[in-house]
């Protein structure tokens, strides 16, 4: 019985660096490369500054909003508890 505990606690531990090793490549190598892509398709099939400018900044917004995943992954909680009289809420109506 504790052999299975064990093992089955072995490949969640397994699981878990293998995920974010994997997490680790697609917002470290991934998605940079396909922004990089898509700016260069749209650039390419278009042939027009317009667009390749609009997916230049498309790409950076994509680029910039996954480099800062770690910052963040906790702003929607920080939002609600504040919205919700939080410690730090303002209040307009006192």
């Amino acid at each position: 019985m504790h052999d299975t505990i064990t093992l089955a606690a072995g490949w969640i531990q397994t699981g878990t660096g293998l995920g974010t090793a994997i997490k680790g490549l697609i917002f470290d190598v991934a998605i940079p490369a396909l922004c990089g892509i898509f700016v260069v398709v749209v650039g390419w099939k278009t042939k027009a500054p317009g667009p390749t400018i609009m997916a230049v900044i498309f790409a950076a917004i994509v680029w910039g909003l996954s480099a800062n995943m770690g910052a963040l992954k906790n702003k929607t909680t920080e939002d609600i508890v504040q919205y919700q009289g939080g410690p730090n809420a303002v209040r307009s109506d006192q």
